[in-house]
């Protein structure tokens, strides 16, 4: 075994190991799948939005959105900042928290077989003073003209409404790179009361020099008896 090969291995099993080791998260799963990348001198501002829908389900008609602004602080690490404003059934809509985001490129893109890095976010629920911090990996391998996304994520809850837990989630996205404009793809998520898959679209449209405007979307289907129906998801991204 050579020794890209070797890392690679090496780093699939951490991925593995950490994804089972913790119990399975019960927030929201469905979200942005991370790449391991970080441009330097990157600037972007980011929406997300997520929407949930089954009659009957504690989870039907709630809708997450996040606005963000980020940028490269190094080569290989970014930091960005999101607002959050949530509605959960049947609460009114609201400003929900903030949320701290660093993703720190861990190799050169190309460097091995499959590129690495890592993600830290610190959630803080401002009604609730409840507070969330996430940490995992990120992979990227690309097979010809597709790509496999992996993140493996460690979630630790603390706070005044709920009790002190480590939990997990994982993601997956698999990516085909027919134009940079038009990318067809499968996503699949896993967290406690939640196992969804689905199809999703994305692109990108490049301008001069730096700019360009990323979009996504998804539709994520429950699995299980336990997870919500029918998950719609949104992303709007522009770097410059």
């Amino acid at each position: 075994m050579n020794r890209k090969t070797g890392v690679t291995a090496l780093a699939c099993g951490l991925l593995l190991t950490g994804f089972c080791g913790a119990a399975l998260a019960d927030g929201r799963v469905v979200d942005k799948v991370y790449h391991p990348y970080v441009q330097p001198y990157e600037q972007e501002f980011e929406y997300r939005y997520v929407y949930q829908k089954q009659n009957e389900h504690q989870n039907d008609n709630d809708m997450v959105q996040k606005l963000g602004y980020g940028r490269a602080i190094a080569d290989r690490l970014a930091l960005e900042l999101y607002v959050m404003a949530e509605r959960r059934s049947p609460e009114d809509y609201h400003i929900s928290g903030y949320e701290l985001e660093m993703r720190w490129m861990l190799t050169e893109q190309g460097q091995y077989s499959a590129d690495w890095g890592m993600l830290f976010e610190l959630e803080r629920v401002n009604h609730l003073g409840n507070y969330e911090f996430t940490t995992g990996l990120l992979m990227e391998k690309e097979f010809g003209p597709t790509s496999l996304t992996l993140n493996a994520l460690a979630v630790y809850e603390w706070g005044n409404t709920i009790e002190n837990e480590l939990e997990g989630e994982f993601r997956l996205q698999y990516r085909y790179r027919y134009l940079p404009q038009l990318q067809p793809a499968f996503e699949f998520y896993a967290g406690e009361n939640y196992k969804g898959a689905g199809p999703s679209l994305m692109g990108v449209q490049k301008f001069e020099q730096m700019k360009m405007l990323k979009w996504e979307l998804a539709v994520i289907f429950a699995i299980d008896a336990a997870t919500v129906n029918n998950t719609l998801r949104f992303a709007l991204e522009y770097e410059f």
